[in-house]
């Protein structure tokens, strides 16, 4: 007989906490790392290793998620939020350790370390949201409140993008790499803190006959496989959007500044919708959302090779913040209701492994394309793709 699946109970009244500590929680992870990441790769550039390096190092922090996200997923589903945590957190500080250790190496061995820091970190990161992301679906009480804390949860990340690699970079500058990376052992600790604000855990009814599914059983759910190819489409464009800016600013011939700036009006603009949508989600609908956001980012996509000047360029990247980050709180509320009732763990984890591993790869996909076909053609590739999957979204939404 199979064990009850660990669902959190908390009481109405403390939900905000629970929100809260949730939001920290992920922040302390997400931002080790970050740090790690950023640190990492100045370290190799510094001591004079190539682009190709570099490439395959922060490739590893995406690529181990891939692997290990399926199982992750299960474990969450079936231990529930604090030993899953608890894990994460040993695993952040193993990465953060491994990389400090490596400042006192040189040749193959550093390398070595970086890479373990790198999988450690990538794959706490990521054990961390799925568990995160699970809790606060099955806390939800409704689809309104689920759309809330999503949309706070989703600026957790942006929030972690620039505490982690400030607060390294700030050590690195004044103590060095080894100083920076002992700063970044102390950020999971508060994922460890806040995790007292999450309730224990409290059974839920399941059946002792349930046979553990597969990832193709949990395919075949109604609207899953649908609600995956919208994510992929959302994905692909994010990825897009960070690699052919950058190309289409050069071929315009913006300084890096310029280009960096239009790459932080779309970051700040994604925050600024998920702190917005908890205001509005009374009067939003999953379906609606979406399909405005496939309308809103293809037409951002057709428009951005016609853009005259930078400032054209930041007012679509504002518009392209709005409809992408608008969307992801709309995706993790129809998800867990396409999910059936006892793989949370397991559909966020295909989730992540369709996402990570769309950015391992995509970019050599992207790079390739563009050589070919040329910088405007890849953004008119994906405002079509994206425009053709207007039809997907209908009937996904799910009762209250």
């Amino acid at each position: 007989m199979t064990t009850a699946s660990p669902e959190p109970g908390p009481p109405p009244q403390g939900f905000g906490r629970l929100v809260l500590a949730l939001v920290v929680g992920q922040l302390g992870l997400h931002s080790t790392m970050a740090g790690v990441r950023m640190a990492a790769s100045l370290q190799v550039l510094r001591e004079g290793h190539g682009a190709w390096t570099v490439g395959l190092l922060l490739a590893l922090f995406a690529a181990a998620p891939v692997l290990t996200a399926w199982q992750a997923g299960r474990l969450a589903d079936r231990h529930g939020y604090h030993p899953m945590v608890r894990g994460a957190v040993v695993l952040a500080i193993a990465g953060a350790l491994s990389a400090l250790v490596s400042t006192f190496l040189d040749g193959a061995a550093h390398l070595a370390l970086l890479a373990v820091a790198a999988m450690l970190c990538g794959t706490a990161a990521n054990v961390g949201m799925l568990t995160i992301q699970r809790t606060a679906g099955l806390a939800a009480r409704d689809s309104t409140e689920r759309m809330r804390v999503f949309s706070w949860l989703g600026v957790a990340p942006s929030f972690a993008n620039v505490i982690g690699p400030v607060a390294v970079g700030l050590m690195i500058d004044g103590f060095g790499f080894a100083a920076g990376y002992a700063l970044m052992l102390a950020l999971p600790l508060a994922t460890a803190l806040t995790a007292r604000r999450v309730p224990r855990a409290v059974p839920a009814a399941r059946s002792g006959t349930r046979v553990p599914g597969t990832a193709w059983s949990l395919l075949a759910a109604p609207g899953m496989r649908r609600l995956l190819v919208i994510n992929w489409l959302f994905s692909m464009s994010w990825d897009v959007h960070a690699f052919a800016v950058p190309l289409l600013g050069h071929e315009r011939g913006f300084n890096a500044s310029t280009v960096g700036l239009i790459l932080g009006l779309f970051t700040l603009s994604v925050s600024g919708i998920r702190l917005v949508i908890p205001l509005l989600a009374h009067r939003l609908r999953e379906e609606t959302v979406m399909r405005a956001s496939m309308v809103g980012t293809a037409l951002v996509f057709a428009a951005y090779p016609f853009a005259p000047n930078a400032w054209v360029m930041g007012l679509l990247a504002v518009t392209l913040g709005v409809t992408l980050g608008s969307v992801q709180p709309m995706i993790m509320t129809v998800l867990h209701h396409v999910t059936p009732g006892d793989r949370h763990g397991e559909a966020l984890a295909l989730r992540s492994m369709a996402m990570n591993a769309t950015s391992t790869v995509m970019p050599l996909v992207f790079g390739a394309s563009g050589a070919l076909v040329g910088t405007a053609a890849l953004f008119w590739a994906v405002a079509a793709a994206v425009a053709a999957g207007l039809r997907l979204p209908r009937r996904l939404a799910g009762p209250g």
